[in-house]
């Protein structure tokens, strides 16, 4: 949750300052250029576009970054052959004595951690793009990147003792003639760089949606490339963050500061989710210590480092990290507070009344098909709600009747489902085991399962209704989704109040439970059921 909110935080920075700093450029054509609304209006268009789909933007991805790592690494070679002595910084003992002997050197260290900018995303990039993709494409863009250092390092040596003022080294090493051309470069590849953050954003939420950190909310898949998706609701709330970033900070130099926070938190995470995936998979514990002790005192600096900007803007990082971890800790925590007080009941000791009710025609029947949606793991239990559902409240007469549970998975894209039959072809059970990257599409993953079913002889799905069945019609088919909600009856201490507040707020505010399962509206019958979890006692009154 921590290291997801920091990157969410770092997808709301990342556009403002690429953008800002490639629009930038501008004003060594003209220094009257409004950079601003150049740079919000570039935002909005590419906040804009998503919900159609960035195919285009995919598909351009490649060529744009060739053309740009390219630019960068020919204009450090030629700034490069000015002062080619620049080369011995390759000498990490150079690092090293400014770290060790000169005062002050270790802080610089705030402003070298920009240049580690993008490795936070990797893992992201790694699920769209491929691990050997990212691999060989690697040897290019470092060596693109060191080169442009090494032509602005030059550049700078050359001008020792003098004031920088508002000059930007990078676009100081363009020849005059390339500037326009420079600029409208930059600007691209930071359109890319920030569509592959959003596109990050969305792949966060929707894994986070699936392990019930977040609430649900709309997804859409605008193309056919898998694993694109678009979330309205996220998509409008960054925009809305970037748009604020740019507003505030005006320039990308003031945002340096709040950019390097969001992502040394992220690396960290990352970091330590490595560690547990080394302890899961048994690696020696000599190994693992001697990562922990590498990595530790690496990014240990640069978090320190980073602590000065604070002050300078790196507050706004916190700030929007700790709103989303807030969020995402009260789903948690409130999911697991009301699940604590859902009671389960073993159906088998019910079962032979519920064959003697399906049999009681004095009952109206309700459907031929009635399913419940359950959250019971185990396969022979099921929530008291249910059960009450059916005998007590509105009895539901059926012919059969099936509970239906998805379990997510940790394997991203695992499909697969297990039928047991509680009473042959009367009371069915269906675990669907979905992958977290999966859309629990519970309709459509329904009928084809019944469909299986129904081709093999487990089940008659024709209807029951003697002038129908001699058509044979299929009977219809009807979902129950019980909605538990906190009764007011309780008295609960003031943490499970605001866990719980919000948990309920976030609720209402995302999709509802037959709108994220893929049930028809049409055939849904949405019963709420009051959850107690700390009823007031000693009530004093008195009968008159």
């Amino acid at each position: 949750m921590i290291g997801g909110s920091a990157l969410l935080a770092d997808g709301i920075i990342t556009p403002p300052i690429s953008i800002s700093s490639a629009i930038e450029g501008l004003h060594n054509l003209n220094e009257n250029i409004p950079v601003i609304p150049i740079v919000i209006l570039i935002i909005t268009a590419l906040f804009f576009i998503q919900q159609f789909g960035t195919g285009f933007v995919g598909r351009s991805f490649g060529p744009i970054m060739v053309v740009w790592f390219t630019m960068i690494g020919a204009l450090g070679v030629v700034s490069l052959l000015q002062f080619p002595s620049v080369i011995e910084a390759l000498n990490p003992t150079y690092a090293f004595n400014l770290l060790a002997k000169y005062p002050g050197g270790f802080w610089l260290l705030g402003g070298v951690f920009l240049c580690t900018t993008g490795a936070e995303a990797l893992y992201s990039d790694l699920g769209h793009c491929g691990r050997q993709n990212i691999r060989i494409s690697w040897i290019f863009v470092k060596t693109a990147l060191v080169l442009n250092y090494f032509g602005q390092a030059a550049w700078l040596i050359q001008r020792e003792g003098t004031t920088l003022g508002e000059l930007n080294p990078f676009y100081e090493i363009m020849p005059n003639w390339f500037l326009l051309t420079g600029v409208i470069i930059s600007t691209l590849a930071a359109i890319v760089a920030s569509q592959a953050l959003i596109s990050g954003s969305f792949t966060l939420i929707n894994e986070a949606i699936r392990l019930n950190f977040m609430s649900r909310q709309k997804i859409i898949y605008p193309t056919d490339i898998r694993g694109q998706l678009y979330i309205p609701a996220v998509n409008w709330l960054m925009m809305l963050g970037c748009i604020a970033v740019v507003l505030y900070f005006k320039e990308s130099a003031n945002m340096e500061a709040a950019y390097g926070m969001a992502i040394i938190l992220a690396m960290m995470s990352t970091t330590m989710l490595l560690i547990w995936y080394l302890k899961m998979k048994h690696y020696p514990i000599i190994f693992i210590g001697l990562f922990i002790v590498v990595y530790g005192v690496i990014e240990s600096s640069f978090f320190i480092s980073n602590l000065s900007k604070i002050t300078h803007g790196g507050w706004i990082t916190l700030v929007a990290s700790s709103i989303i971890f807030f969020f995402m800790f009260c789903w948690s925590e409130g999911r697991k507070i009301r699940n604590r007080y859902v009671e389960f009941t073993d159906i088998r000791s019910y079962l032979p009344g519920l064959q003697e009710f399906r049999k009681d025609i004095s009952i109206p029947q309700i459907s031929t098909h009635l399913a419940f949606l359950t959250s019971a793991n185990k396969t022979y239990e099921v929530e008291n709600a249910i059960l009450y559902s059916i005998f007590q409240k509105r009895p539901k007469r059926a012919d059969v009747y099936w509970l239906l549970h998805v379990d997510v998975t940790d394997d991203p894209y695992r499909m697969e489902y297990k039928v047991t039959h509680l009473i042959d072809s009367e009371v069915i059970k269906i675990d669907f085991r979905l992958g977290f990257r999966i859309e629990p599409r519970v309709n459509l993953f329904f009928r084809h399962v019944v469909s299986e079913m129904k081709n093999q002889g487990e089940v008659d799905i024709n209807s029951r209704y003697e002038s129908l069945s001699k058509q044979n019609l299929i009977g219809d088919f009807r979902f129950v989704v019980i909605e538990k909600f906190l009764s007011y009856d309780n008295v609960l201490p003031i943490y499970e109040k605001i866990v719980l507040g919000t948990y309920n707020l976030m609720k209402k505010a995302g999709l509802s439970d037959e709108k994220a399962f893929g049930l028809d509206t049409s055939n849904v019958l949405i019963e709420k059921v009051p959850i107690v979890i700390n009823p007031p006692r000693d009530i004093k009154l008195t009968r008159i």
